[in-house]
């Protein structure tokens, strides 16, 4: 981020003082009371503490390229209701596009005093073009300013996120196609169950990321609208254009509720909702892959430039990565409750409480950024140990359930084939032999030779042809599906 420092008056201070004309003059009176908005109604001065305890420049200076969008889209609006000549406006445009600059390329200081982004960019401004960027805030507040900033920033962060879960998807279908005949038990309970390939497994977490990301893209459209013109809380006496601001900032409309428009953080939380629910998703993911990587499972590997070492044990491969994004998910689930805790039984309209929005909004995009990306990176490189899924499927208490089936097309009623198989189940393990190698007629008459053809899995899984279901042949049209949907 850019430079903070404490006393960003003391530089305007030591300007005046080394050009001491009258518009450095007015400059640094503007700036004064710049630094202490509201200071008309106070005789003392706010506590340093105070200051410490309420700033938010640490965290919301990344606002900066959307607050500067906003003060131009605004100021525009300002030439055409009479409050700006063309040649203010040229002076704003041209010194926010500065300091924007300055901000990225990390040249720029941020005051403490001044609070927050929106403070520090618009007394810079002034310090640089003088009178006119004093004229900048007419018919807004920081309330309105931030709200639309924030928007901004969201719908922003949105359009990344569904670029990052898409590459995410387009990894797991790439290892879905490669893997798609390799067979693997399905668990549940963490037991084995019955027979799916690696490639139905993969294409369970394509499912979930496509609900997250259908989830971020509904919510885009709640973001997409406009605050901006709903000032502290009832508009301004000073009408703008706020279509037209809008429409300039590519949001779809405007808000119809000042009241609600400043408080509203709906679309925050359901953010946060979304990317908490995201992070689940791959935590379960990550859960899968340390059992698959585990010398217990061993049916996966994940890369050396994946995984790291032990500082004392020399032998181990661990899957940090995986085990990262299961304990950040954590976080995204605490930022969650942190933004509903805030927004609880405020009264209308603006509250400082409000202010705790963005700590959390930020820390879950970063985070769920980088897992995204970590995350696809890392199932790009991880190789599945097909012979060891295919010993682990060989088990033939997998194909129990395929057995009760055949029963039932034999004419068993359900309940009673299921107690049949449960009882040839039993005598497997009193006998300590397979279950597909013992003598079923001796059970019950009503298994015959017959039924030792369902202990092979191609055939039981080629059986499998519902929607939905892990046939092969399915496995590869959702593949197909999926890429093509994907890549549209």
């Amino acid at each position: 981020m850019a430079k903070l420092k404490d006393s960003h008056h003391l530089s305007i201070l030591e300007l005046y003082e080394k050009n001491p004309s009258p518009s450095a003059l007015e400059c640094l009176i503007y700036h004064d009371k710049t630094a202490r908005m509201w200071k008309g109604r106070f005789s003392q001065a706010t506590a340093d503490l105070v200051q410490k305890y309420g700033e938010s420049i640490s965290y919301d200076w990344r606002l900066y390229p959307h607050d500067i969008a906003g003060s131009i889209a605004h100021a525009r609006a300002q030439v055409k209701a009479g409050i700006l000549t063309d040649d203010e406006f040229a002076q704003i445009e041209s010194g926010l596009i500065e300091i924007k600059n300055d901000i990225a390329d990390g040249n720029f200081e941020f005051s403490i005093e001044l609070e927050d982004i929106h403070m520090n960019i618009e007394a810079e401004l002034t310090k640089r073009i003088g009178a006119a960027g004093a004229k900048l805030h007419t018919a807004r507040s920081r309330n309105d300013q931030v709200a639309t900033d924030t928007r901004l920033y969201c719908r922003t962060a949105i359009d990344q996120l569904v670029s990052l879960i898409s590459d995410l998807q387009l990894a797991l279908l790439g290892q879905a196609e490669t893997y798609a005949d390799a067979v693997i038990p399905g668990y549940t309970h963490l037991q084995r169950g019955q027979p799916v390939t690696v490639g139905h497994h993969l294409l369970a977490y394509v499912e979930m990321l496509a609900r997250d990301q259908q989830r971020l893209i509904d919510a885009r459209k709640r973001v997409n609208i406009s605050p901006l013109g709903s000032g502290a809380l009832a508009g301004s006496t000073i009408n703008l254009d706020r279509e037209a601001i809008a429409q300039e900032l590519g949001f779809d409309a405007v808000t119809t509720n000042s009241m609600d428009a400043i408080s509203d953080r709906d679309y925050i939380a359901e953010i946060l909702f979304t990317l908490a629910l995201c992070g689940g998703h791959l935590s379960r993911l990550s859960e899968d892959l340390i059992l698959w990587c585990s010398s217990e499972f061993g049916f996966a590997s994940l890369s050396d430039a994946h995984t790291t070492g032990s500082s004392l044990m020399p032998q181990k491969k661990n899957p940090d990565v995986c085990e990262l994004t299961r304990g950040k998910t954590g976080r995204l689930y605490g930022n969650l409750v942190a933004i509903l805790t805030a927004i609880k039984g405020l009264p209308l309209t603006y509250n400082r409480d409000l202010q705790e929005d963005k700590e959390p909004l930020f820390d879950s995009i970063d985070t769920i950024l980088m897992a995204l990306e970590v995350n696809a990176e890392m199932i790009s490189s991880m190789s599945i140990n097909v012979e060891t899924c295919k010993a682990a499927s060989s088990d033939p208490l997998l194909l129990a359930t395929d057995l009760a089936d055949w029963l039932v097309k034999e004419g068993v009623p359900f309940r009673d084939a299921h107690e049949l198989v449960g009882k040839a189940v039993a005598a497997s393990y009193a006998e300590n032999t397979p279950l597909d190698q013992i003598d079923l007629t001796k059970i019950d008459p009503a298994f015959k030779k017959e039924a030792a053809k369902i202990f092979d899995l191609t055939t039981a899984l080629a059986a499998r042809t519902n929607p939905g279901a892990p046939s092969i042949e399915n496995v590869k049209e959702q593949i197909h599906r999926w890429k093509a949907t994907i890549r549209s």
